[in-house]
């Protein structure tokens, strides 16, 4: 028989001789009073000068640009408050730019989903007419009557009572709708079309006709219109001993 391994003897728990304090940092924890100058509880090491939580921040101020951000030499309060300026005033710059032409496009899309009425001219003037063909006869709601012009440069202004959206105006050329009398004169195959609105300012459009016989419509979208004006430019057809005719003139507004 071999002999036994001897056995360690087993540590005795002693109690500590150092004495409790009777004044002190009370742990958050556990309660147990430590002495000053500690930084975590000498019974179960929680921090006694934890930071006081801090408050929360409203939430445009977690939004750029306003989010805070820690910078050294400051706290970019001044840039900020810089950064808001130019947005505000980059917003207003676009606005006054932007804005015409953000009204011309939510016009144009009315004028596209609304109905169209015609209406009617109060007064039609010519700056020259072939005899028996006067400007009126361009607003009789007649195709078989027609102002005649006695050659290219002439014009036919349309004059109305009160400003109006005009959407487009139909033309008829030629003087007569029947394809047999339609070619027995000249007719307009460019016109100028100068709109004017009631502050005075004048649209102007250079417009391409067919030479057939029937309606061609022209999209104008134009607001406050008091007159239109029709410029001959170009014609099919114009001869010695013949004129330029122009059938009908329609036009119409957004209703």
């Amino acid at each position: 028989m071999q002999p036994a391994k001897p056995a360690a003897a087993r540590p005795v728990v002693r109690q500590s001789a150092a004495r409790e304090p009777d004044s002190g940092v009370p742990c958050p924890s556990c309660g147990t009073l430590n002495q000053p100058g500690r930084k975590f509880c000498r019974r179960c090491a929680t921090r006694l000068d934890a930071p006081e939580p801090v408050a929360a921040l409203p939430w445009w101020r977690t939004r750029w640009p306003f989010r805070r951000r820690v910078r050294i030499g400051g706290s970019g309060r001044w840039g900020r408050r810089l950064l808001a300026l130019l947005v505000v005033v980059a917003l207003v710059v676009a606005g006054f730019l932007l804005l015409p032409a953000g009204r011309g496009v939510v016009e144009d899309v009315r004028d596209k989903l609304g109905d169209a009425s015609a209406i009617s001219p109060s007064n039609a003037t010519a700056s020259a007419s072939v005899p028996g063909h006067p400007a009126a006869a361009a607003i009789d709601s007649l195709t078989n009557r027609y102002w005649g012009a006695p050659a290219l440069g002439a014009s036919v202004t349309f004059t109305f009572e009160r400003p109006f959206r005009l959407v487009d105006l139909v033309v008829h050329t030629g003087p007569s709708a029947d394809p047999g009398a339609f070619r027995r004169e000249a007719r307009p195959t460019r016109v100028d079309l100068v709109v004017t609105s009631a502050d005075g300012t004048e649209h102007t459009q250079q417009v391409s006709l067919n030479d057939k016989p029937g309606p061609q419509t022209i999209a104008t979208g134009i607001s406050d219109v008091v007159t239109v004006r029709l410029v001959l430019r170009e014609a099919a057809g114009l001869s010695s001993g013949r004129h330029l005719a122009v059938g009908e003139v329609e036009f119409f507004k957004r209703s």
